[in-house]
């Protein structure tokens, strides 16, 4: 009896214990499910599993920005995780001025060429000079180490008040500078001149916290000169601040003219008009754009568009039509998250489509051939948008130009392609100012800066700076063929180490600019369908 006794207990023990085994399990289950997707909990158990039982040490904010990145990989290509060292970037890019010591530099050689020393600035005030070679950032020799550009750009930038040790080679002697970090202005208009007698020429090439006081400015200089025609550059501007854009649109849009409106699912529809308070409503515009031209840039190519307001030259724009909304997190991180899309007042959405190969998309436009016949372009013409006067216009992703210049190719000889592999133009112009500089320098006058320039026999002196320094001798044939497109080039990279910088080189490159001739013979206005 006793040993029947024993096993019956024996056996509830073991009842009890798989009873017990199987509540446990059910207890983990319900545990390891009770993810609430709509509440994202389930990422936050993850984490939590993570941390209390994987095998190994793990780093927790490396696995919590992971997941962050993955999880917004899953909506749109623009909503994004930002770590404090980009978001402070990205801000700094746009807010029109950054903490530095205030010079422009080429890197044609390996090392660190000052192209401009920006007046006022602390590089100015310390005694840097156009010209002088950066060896050393305070104990860090950049020059012929193959430092990365924007290494040697990080290594200089720094909070104001604090300083930096900069040496450099000045005519061979080797000279130390202590200069004390300060505010720089970021300029965004790179050149403002006067084409012909009435046509002037803006290059925006950003958005940016002070893009319409520097537009003012560049405005006002140019109607005192007698402009009564624009040709307004966006290739290449990525976009930036939807205000300035809202600004830009309004100078040349009548009074209750419709800009742009945005919409999303939790975003309720909001149209920007103009107030009709501009000062260039009567002044006929033509705006160039090429497959670089996005956002804000296209935000205004449109408004231009379907208001009938003056003419798009050049090639399809980005097709980036999405409103982000900046949240920033205590701990200097933060996202970008798309809230709604950008609409033209035609009711074009902006933004192309999403697709697996959206990050090569450029690429496979040249592929294609896009960029040399307008009859590649994908156009979605299954929908039909009516501009302000009635004329017809397409949507489907980024801005279609009404005149169309195709990207030009002919004059690439191998010659030119040898060259440009090894950045000769560039080198050429930093020797020819080392040569040069006593003269070139202080040049301020458009004018007077091409007569010299004339006087030195560029073509001549290039080609013998090809064959002895790059071994590279043109063709029989090549160089007749190459001349007329780099020498405007050779003209423009030298003109920038005059004081009259970028506005030098954007002034020469004109002549072989194939964009802005375009513009400047189409008509002031694109003619109904």
């Amino acid at each position: 009896m006793k040993k029947e006794n024993l096993l019956i207990a024996l056996f509830g023990v073991i009842i009890g214990v798989l009873i017990s085994m199987t509540a446990y399990r059910a207890l983990e289950r319900k545990r390891m499910f009770d993810g609430d997707y709509n509440r994202w909990r389930k990422l936050n158990l993850i984490l939590e599993q993570v941390q209390e039982n994987y095998v190994d040490t793990i780093d927790m904010e490396k696995m919590t920005d992971a997941a962050v990145v993955a999880a917004l990989s899953e909506l749109d290509p623009h909503s994004v995780y930002l770590p404090p060292v980009d978001l402070e970037a990205s801000e700094t890019e746009l807010a029109g001025n950054f903490d530095g010591i205030g010079i422009q530099f080429n890197v044609p050689n390996d090392t660190a060429i000052v192209l401009n020393v920006i007046p006022g600035g602390p590089s100015e005030k310390a005694g840097l000079l156009q010209g002088d070679r950066i060896i050393k950032v305070d104990e860090r020799v950049i020059a012929g180490s193959k430092t990365p550009q924007d290494t040697m750009v990080g290594l200089m930038k720094g909070p104001s008040g604090t300083k930096v040790k900069i040496t450099v080679n000045r005519d061979g002697t080797s000279i130390p500078f202590e200069i004390t970090r300060g505010k720089i202005p970021v300029h965004c208009v790179d050149a403002a001149f006067m084409v012909n007698d009435t046509t002037g020429y803006i290059r925006l090439s950003k958005f940016t916290r002070t893009t319409f006081k520097e537009f003012s400015e560049a405005r006002d200089k140019l109607l005192s000169q007698g402009m009564k025609r624009l040709v307004f550059d966006l290739r290449g501007n990525t976009g930036g601040y939807f205000d300035q854009a809202l600004l830009l649109c309004n100078e040349f849009l009548e009074k209750g003219a419709p800009v742009v409106y945005m919409e999303g699912l939790h975003r309720k529809r909001q149209d920007f008009n103009a107030d009709g308070k501009g000062m260039l409503k009567d002044i006929e515009v033509s705006v160039l754009t090429d497959e670089s031209t996005a956002s804000s840039s296209e935000i205004f190519s449109g408004a231009i568009q379907d208001n009938d307001r003056g003419v798009i030259v050049g090639r399809r724009t980005f097709g980036k039509g999405l409103v982000q909304e900046p949240i920033n997190f205590t701990d200097g991180s933060g996202i970008r998250l798309t809230v709604a899309r950008f609409y033209t007042p035609s009711g074009r959405c902006i933004q192309k489509p999403y697709s697996d190969d959206y990050a090569y998309d450029i690429y496979e436009r040249y592929v294609h051939g896009e960029f040399t016949d307008a009859d590649s372009m994908k156009v979605d013409k299954s929908i039909e948008y009516r501009t302000a006067g009635g004329r017809i216009v397409y949507g489907g992703g980024g801005i279609i130009p009404d005149l169309f210049v195709p990207m030009d190719t002919t004059k690439a000889t191998d010659f030119f392609i040898k060259c440009n592999r090894k950045a000769t133009q560039m080198r050429f112009a930093s020797a020819m100012f080392d040569r040069y500089k006593g003269s070139l320098a202080p040049i301020d006058d458009f004018g007077k800066l091409k007569t010299y320039l004339d006087s030195l026999d560029l073509g001549r002196l290039f080609l013998e700076y090809a064959r002895d320094v790059d071994g590279i001798v043109p063709k029989k044939g090549e160089w007749e063929k190459t001349e007329s497109y780099l020498l405007p080039q050779l003209y423009a990279l030298v003109g920038r180490y005059s004081r009259l910088d970028d506005e030098a080189f954007y002034r020469f490159y004109i002549e072989i600019d194939e964009t802005i001739k375009a513009a400047l013979n189409a008509p002031s206005s694109v003619s109904l369908d």
